[in-house]
């Protein structure tokens, strides 16, 4: 396992061969609160996994004990003049599109605290999985703003209109079993387990073709909000990118040698 370090802020580890890359948030002394620094680092490290080839999955886990994520840095927040707040808008949202744009399939892992924006960058994920300490919630107009990560968005094409509106509205916190029950949370693990089987399901991912691994999420995230023709040809111009690709005559070839495939990543 390498690692590689963006700023003071996040660590990315590459596993084994290299095709799953854990982002780690780590800022233990914060509970992982995202302030402009680690936000900038979130980004840089997001910009630098989407231009490696070598990436088939991305696992964004934390390194604190007791919390994903606890959102914003509200002290930092707190500091800010109207102008300053104008200014680190654009760099707290590279954190979460960042996130939301990989090109690859994307697993989050999730203990403890997940809360505002420590909550929209899991949202951000295609998979989350979480282990029962997990609590989440989107409080922000408990504090008198919104969900600024993606939140508003994400959370109804996630669990729907109506049910992402009371989430918002309450800005209640819910645990993990309801969490898991209302679909904000994918898969529900024992406690301490999250990352564990996190990165083990982003080591059976990372198993299969890059290009089709790509391809995939490019028809499922483009699909999405589309009528069901509209839709049908967004997976037809994916298909037709991959029908033709070195990876598929290798899969196909692999399949009946009865071998596992060696993809050419093309």
């Amino acid at each position: 396992m390498s690692e590689e370090r963006f700023g003071e802020f996040v660590l990315v580890r590459r596993h084994g061969d290299g095709h799953v890359a854990e982002l780690a948030l780590d800022r233990p002394k914060a509970m992982n609160a995202v302030s402009s620094e680690m936000a900038r680092s979130i980004g840089a490290a997001c910009s630098a996994l989407a231009a490696d080839r070598d990436v088939r999955v991305v696992v964004l886990t934390s390194t604190h004990e007791r919390a994903f994520c606890v959102g914003a840095d509200l002290k930092e927040r707190n500091s800010f003049s109207d102008a300053e707040l104008v200014r680190q808008r654009p760099v707290a949202r590279g954190a979460y599109t960042g996130v939301l744009e990989l090109p690859v399939p994307t697993v989050a892992a999730v203990h403890g605290f997940a809360l505002g924006g420590g909550f929209e960058l899991a949202l951000a994920c295609d998979v989350i999985v979480a282990d029962r300490t997990a609590v989440v919630g989107l409080p922000e107009v408990s504090v008198g703003v919104i969900p600024g990560g993606g939140g508003t968005q994400l959370l109804p094409r996630r669990v729907g209109a109506g049910r992402a509106a009371e989430l918002i509205f309450s800005a209640r916190r819910v645990e993990a079993a309801e969490a898991r029950e209302l679909g904000l949370v994918d898969v529900l693990v024992d406690e301490g387990r999250d990352r564990e089987e996190a990165l083990a399901l982003g080591e059976r991912i990372g198993a299969n073709s890059p290009v089709g691994l790509r391809a995939a999420k490019r028809a499922l995230r483009l699909g999405q909000g589309l009528d069901l023709r509209a839709g049908l040809e967004v997976e037809d111009a994916a298909w037709r990118a991959v029908a033709f690709s070195g990876d598929r005559a290798e899969g196909v070839a692999a399949f009946n040698e009865k071998r596992k495939p060696q993809w050419p990543g093309e």
